[in-house]
């Protein structure tokens, strides 16, 4: 898998969840937003490559086949099997920065394939404020809600993934740390939508 080699910043995008009250994994819903058409875990991928993240490697699981299919494409992004994605977004996220542990990238740049207001402008601002050193943290906000995306320094990497377990990613690392929030609900809403009456226009 041809992951970054060079100290900067990689977009983690997961999305590997079955989307069960859905009715089908979000990583394939379509439409939404203003990228009319476009498929969910292609949004979320090119908001954080087209936010400063040179390549983005995205965590699939559920229908993981469709999924690279989509991804394969892009030529700045890579795509990686949670085994353990049925847990929940811990494994996922885990998988993701075990993934990135052998190459020298500085920090992940974590986002959700379910905000799909979430863009480029968002990755932007997080990251001019944030910074992508290895001791880089802090996160998106809006109207004050902690949200997505999320900037992991890989001094960060091993100790948020040895605590990701079910859907508890980097929630309770980051409760613990001093980090930067940096408020974007000028920019989103940054909203999870998990169902379908949830689906923006």
């Amino acid at each position: 898998m041809p992951l970054p080699t060079g100290p900067l910043p990689t977009g983690l995008l997961l999305a590997a969840g079955a989307g069960r009250r859905m009715g089908r994994p979000k990583a394939l819903l379509r439409g939404g937003s203003r990228h009319q058409g476009e498929p969910w875990v292609v949004r979320g991928a090119r908001a954080l490559h087209d936010g400063g993240c040179p390549r983005v490697l995205v965590v699939a699981g559920a229908e993981w086949e469709a999924v690279s299919d989509l991804v394969a494409p892009l030529p700045w992004a890579d795509l990686v099997v949670a085994e353990r994605w049925v847990e929940g977004m811990g494994p996922s996220l885990a998988t993701g920065l075990e993934a990135l542990a052998g190459t020298d990238t500085t920090c992940a740049v974590v986002g959700l394939v379910d905000t799909p207001d979430v863009g480029p402008a968002v990755v932007q601002r997080v990251l001019a404020e944030v910074g992508t050193a290895p001791a880089a943290l802090g996160r998106a906000a809006y109207h004050g809600v902690p949200g997505h995306p999320v900037v992991l320094g890989r001094e960060h990497w091993a100790d948020v993934a040895e605590q990701a377990r079910g859907d508890r990613g980097a929630r309770a690392y980051l409760a613990a740390h001093p980090h930067h929030l940096v408020e974007c609900g000028d920019l989103a809403t940054g909203a999870d939508v998990d169902t379908a009456d949830a689906l923006p226009g």
